[in-house]
């Protein structure tokens, strides 16, 4: 098998592999075409010498890149990317179309001609000026999320076997499914795994470093309603489905994602199923500060309060479920892992940018699992979109920064 790919061709390929999860199934990968994919990987690594490279029945990807250090205090490092693509848009027949020498221009993705990429809807395209853009067609999002953070990975791989004068301590690759449903890491097996922290490659601009993100919890709403015949139905009726209408509609701007940014977190309704008598609203709950969850889920219960006050025989409840926690309560306890990638990516002639994530990442659960773990760029712009692009320059300069952290830290051990 050729392994001397650039990174920008393992991209190529790997977007055109089906890999959309699926939150409605309840197996471990939710779909199996994730493993499509997660099977040329493994295949890839074989081909480049890495012996251990292994598909597990969960679809998770673990191979190790052995220590070539005289060293033997070097930390066992990983780097993580998801191999699957966001629900929220298809991801079937992925057809990525390179951009050379782009120039500013308008890009029109010529499957859907409705669909046009400019620098007012996209003003980062301005700092891509004589690089190469990778988009899909118009009719599908790209998988630049994550599948630049996948061939970034397998590129330094690649590099690193390549280039054995390159120092480095034990190197864990880990690759997982699931993750754009929250489950990135129900079923991983970290002892197998066996690292002592790590990256996720699941970022955007060159430079970026996160090392904070929302702390998340779900919530269930069920309103019991009261049914009768609709022909007899006034002063009776109480239909679950229009209260649950108003409930969401209730819930002001200010404190849902269309109306907050920055560090503001939100409530909001991602989900509703149910008939006149019962209704089921799915919600998320997000706030960069853990405590502060509490007083998301006060405030959708006041809502709901409020709006029942119109229908005296209805009920609810409301539960919530922990879903990750910010991975910045853990990162300070650690503060080499973020500062040693910030002289990584210093070196490769960059300036860092410490940045908040305004959702979660496969980072955010391994943190609290013991695995430290805070996000680098990976290059991804407008994701889950068919908008969505990334710069073969970026995913280079991503690649180096791997192999720069790799080497600083091996630098840095006594």
């Amino acid at each position: 098998m050729n392994t001397t790919y650039t990174v920008a061709e393992r991209f190529l390929r790997y977007v055109q592999i089906d890999t959309q999860s699926d939150a409605a199934s309840p197996t471990c990968p939710s779909t199996p075409k994730q493993k499509n994919l997660s099977a040329l990987l493994v295949q890839e690594l074989k081909a480049m010498g890495i012996t251990d490279a292994q598909l597990d029945e969960n679809g998770y990807v673990y191979a190790t890149l052995p220590s070539n250090s005289a060293k033997q205090n070097v930390p066992t490092i990983f780097f993580c990317a998801h191999v699957d693509t966001a629900p929220d848009c298809s991801g079937t027949n992925v057809k990525p179309i390179v951009h050379t020498n782009y120039q500013g221009q308008d890009i029109v993705l010529p499957d859907d001609i409705t669909q046009v990429l400019t620098t007012n809807k996209h003003p980062q395209l301005l700092q891509q000026i004589g690089n190469d853009i990778i988009t899909a067609s118009g009719l599908t999002l790209l998988g630049s999320d994550d599948k630049s953070g996948v061939a970034e990975i397998m590129d330094a791989a690649h590099y690193l076997i390549n280039n054995p004068e390159i120092k480095h301590g034990t190197i864990k690759l880990f690759f997982t499914p699931d993750e754009e449903i929250g489950r990135g890491v129900d079923k991983a097996n970290l002892g197998l795994l066996n690292a002592d922290f790590g990256y996720t490659l699941d970022g955007g601009e060159v430079g970026d470093l996160e090392e904070e993100t929302f702390s998340a919890d779900g919530a269930t709403l069920i309103i019991n309603g009261v049914s009768t015949h609709p022909g007899y139905a006034y002063n009776k009726m109480e239909n679950a489905m229009k209260i649950a209408g108003e409930i969401i509609a209730a819930i002001p701007r200010n404190a849902s994602p269309e109306g907050t940014k920055g560090m503001e977190g939100f409530v909001h309704p991602v989900s509703i199923n149910g008939v006149l008598e019962h209704c089921e609203v799915q919600f998320i709950l997000r706030n960069f500060v853990t405590a502060n969850l509490i007083k998301h889920k006060q405030l959708l219960e006041n809502t709901v309060v409020e709006v029942l006050k119109k229908y005296p025989n209805s009920s609810y409840t409301i539960t919530t479920r922990e879903q990750y926690r910010n991975m910045k309560e853990v990162l300070v306890q650690h503060p080499n892992i973020v500062g040693y990638a910030e002289e990584a990516i210093k070196r490769i002639g960059l300036t860092p940018n410490k940045n908040s994530i305004r959702g979660g990442t496969d980072g955010s659960r391994l943190s609290f699992m013991g695995l430290p773990c805070p996000n680098l760029f990976a290059g991804e712009h407008a994701i889950h979109s068919k908008h969505e692009w990334v710069s073969i320059q970026d995913m280079q300069k991503s690649v180096d920064a791997i192999v720069e952290i790799c080497k600083v830290w091996e630098e840095k051990s006594n």
